[in-house]
C-alpha cells in the first residue's frame, strides 16, 4: 500500500474508533421512572444525540448544541448549531435554554448529558455581570495566547453560569449521567468541554493567575467577577453532584490503538509517543522530525493530544497544519519518510481542512512554486503552504472529536 493510502487508512481507523453510533450504545443508563431530558454540547454531540435516539427505549426530549456544519437529523432532541471556537448569539441563547431545561427536576428524573470536545466554547452562558461580547473577547485572547487547553478551560469555567459542575448542580436532585467523548490530554472529565457536570478542582485564584501569566487584555468586569466568591465553582464533595455519573465512551487512546492495529497488519513496527502530547505545534513537529530521522524502518510513529499555536504572523492555518509544516522542514526531504496530522473532528482550528500531508518531495514542490516554507511558518501560514502544494487534508466534519491524530511512516 503506498504511503499516502496507508496514512489515509490510519486516519480513517482513528476517526472510526470514536464514532458515536459505535461507541455510545453500550453506555446508556437504565430508563428512569420519571422524565428523560437530553442535553449536551460539542462537535460530536449531534451524532451522539442521534445514537441515543436510535437506541433508547422510551420517551425523551431535550436540546443539544453543536458547531455549525456538525448537525444531524433527530426526531425528539432539538439540534442547535452555533459558532466555535469563538461563541456567538446562537450558542448563548441555546446554553440559556439548556440551563432552564434542567431546573425543577425530581429524583425520579434523568438528565442525560452528551459532552464532547468543543463544548466549552459552544456552551456559552456568561456569569452574572459579564456580557457575551466580553466573554467572546476572553475566548479570542485565550486562542491567541498559546495557553494549553487545561488553562483555557479553567478560566472559562470560572466565568460561566453553566460550566465547572454548575449544570449538574442546577439539575439536582435529578440523576445526571454524562457520556463523554474526550478530546483532552489525560482524559480528565473536568476538562472535557470545561466539565459542566463534573466537580471542578481548580479555583478562581487559578483563573486570575492565568490572566496574569498570559497578560490577557480583558474587560474590568471579568477581573472584578473573578475576585468574588460567586466565581467559585462546585468542588469535589459538593452534595449537589452526589447523583452525577460520568462515563467516558471514547478517548484519544482508543483511536491511537485502532491506528496501531492497522499499522501492524501492514507489517510496521509501531512507535507510540502517547495520546496526550502538548506544546507548541512547530516545536512538536520539529521534535518528531528528529525522532523520525533517527528511526530505523519500517516503522510508524503515532501520537495524539493537542498542541497549541502562539500567533505571531498573519497567515492561515490550524495547529495540525503548523505541526506538519514544521515536520516537513525538519525532515528536509528525507526520501523514505511521510506523515500526516489531522484534527479528528475534521476541522483544523477555524479552517476548512482537517490537517495536512507531508511527502518526501513537498519542500521541493513548494520551492518550484516559489513558496518559502520557513517564511510561511514564520507567518503562521501553514494553510497557505499546503494549499499551494495540494496537500491539505479535507474530510469535512466527522461528527466526532478525540483531538489531534498524527502518523509518520518511516520506510525500510
Amino acid at each position: 500500500m503506498p504511503d499516502m493510502d496507508l496514512l489515509g487508512a490510519l486516519c480513517d481507523a482513528a476517526i472510526a474508533a470514536a464514532k458515536p453510533s459505535l461507541c455510545l450504545p453500550a453506555h446508556l443508563p437504565a430508563r428512569p421512572k420519571g422524565r428523560t431530558i437530553v442535553v449536551g454540547a460539542g462537535k460530536a454531540s449531534a451524532a451522539m444525540a442521534a445514537a441515543v435516539e436510535a437506541n433508547w427505549q422510551g420517551s425523551l426530549q431535550g436540546l443539544v448544541l453543536t458547531r455549525y456544519g456538525h448537525g444531524c437529523a433527530c426526531k425528539h432532541i432539538e439540534i442547535v448549531e452555533a459558532a466555535h471556537p469563538v461563541p456567538d448569539k446562537a450558542g448563548f441563547e441555546a446554553a440559556a435554554r439548556i440551563h432552564d431545561m434542567v431546573q425543577g427536576l425530581t429524583p425520579d428524573d434523568l438528565v442525560l448529558c452528551l459532552i464532547s470536545g468543543g463544548g466549552s466554547a459552544l456552551l456559552t452562558a456568561p456569569a452574572a455581570g459579564i456580557s457575551l461580547a466580553e466573554k467572546q473577547a476572553v475566548n479570542k485572547a485565550l486562542l491567541a495566547s498559546g495557553a494549553p487547553i487545561g488553562e483555557m478551560n479553567c478560566l472559562r469555567k470560572h466565568l460561566s453560569a453553566i460550566k465547572g459542575g454548575r449544570l449538574a448542580a442546577s439539575a439536582h436532585p435529578a440523576k445526571v449521567v454524562s457520556l463523554l467523548i474526550s478530546d483532552v490530554p489525560g482524559d480528565d472529565p473536568s476538562t472535557v468541554a470545561s466539565g459542566p457536570t463534573v466537580a471542578d478542582p481548580t479555583t478562581r485564584a487559578d483563573a486570575l493567575a492565568i490572566l496574569d501569566k498570559y497578560n490577557l487584555d480583558v474587560a474590568p468586569s471579568v477581573r472584578a467577577f473573578l475576585a468574588t466568591e460567586a466565581a467559585e465553582t462546585p468542588k469535589p464533595g459538593d452534595p449537589r453532584l452526589a447523583t452525577a455519573d460520568t462515563r467516558m465512551i471514547a478517548t484519544p487512546r482508543m483511536s491511537i490503538d485502532a491506528a496501531a492495529h492497522i499499522a501492524r497488519e501492514h507489517g510496521y513496527h509501531v512507535i507510540d509517543l502517547g495520546d496526550d502530547l502538548e506544546g507548541e505545534a512547530r516545536e512538536v513537529g520539529a521534535a518528531h522530525a528528529r525522532i523520525a530521522l533517527e528511526t530505523t524502518g519500517p516503522a510508524i510513529i503515532l501520537s495524539g493530544g493537542e498542541t497549541t499555536v502562539t500567533l505571531k504572523g498573519k497567515g492561515r492555518g490550524g495547529r495540525n497544519a503548523e505541526y506538519a509544516l514544521a515536520l516537513a522542514i525538519g525532515l528536509e526531504g528525507a526520501g523514505n519518510i511521510s506523515g500526516v496530522a489531522i484534527d479528528t473532528d475534521g476541522i483544523d482550528g477555524s479552517e476548512d481542512n482537517a490537517g495536512a500531508h507531508v511527502s518526501p518531495d513537498v519542500l521541493a514542490r513548494a520551492r518550484a512554486k516559489g513558496v518559502d516554507a520557513q517564511a510561511m511558518l514564520a507567518n503562521n501560514d501553514a494553510y497557505g503552504f499546503f494549499e499551494a502544494t495540494g496537500d491539505l487534508v479535507m474530510t469535512g466534519p466527522t461528527l466526532t472529536n478525540v483531538n489531534d491524530f498524527r502518523a509518520i511512516i518511516v520506510g525500510a
